[in-house]
């Protein structure tokens, strides 16, 4: 499969510069962060739902729904889904349990 976070992210990002009137990415970003976090929230609820119902189809379209919605989120922040990336890539150089012994107190 050639479609990636990336491929997704620079289609995001073509969309964004349409007209509201025509795309469903440029008018969430015309809403505001606030609209788009608490669609993010939304379909995060969603896909919790699904997986706790075994309903392995709905997770599909939900998790897919969450990782588009989380890439809106993330441009109307101004955070490249690049740098996203390389604090993935950081934190995998270490187990998990490491990494968040090593967070400042307070942070999740």
């Amino acid at each position: 499969m050639s479609f990636t976070l990336e491929t997704l992210d620079a289609r995001i990002a073509i969309r964004a510069a349409a007209s509201p009137d025509e795309s469903y990415t440029a008018k969430l970003l015309a809403a505001g962060i606030q609209r788009v976090a608490k669609k993010l929230g939304e379909e995060a609820t969603e896909a919790v739902i699904a997986a706790v119902a075994a309903d392995r189809e709905g997770l599909k379209g939900e998790a897919a729904d969450l990782l588009y919605h989380l890439l809106v989120l993330l441009r109307a922040a101004n955070l490249p889904l690049t740098e996203v990336m390389a604090e993935l890539e950081r934190r995998t150089a270490q187990s998990g349990i490491a990494e968040k012994a090593a967070r400042p107190q307070g942070t999740v």
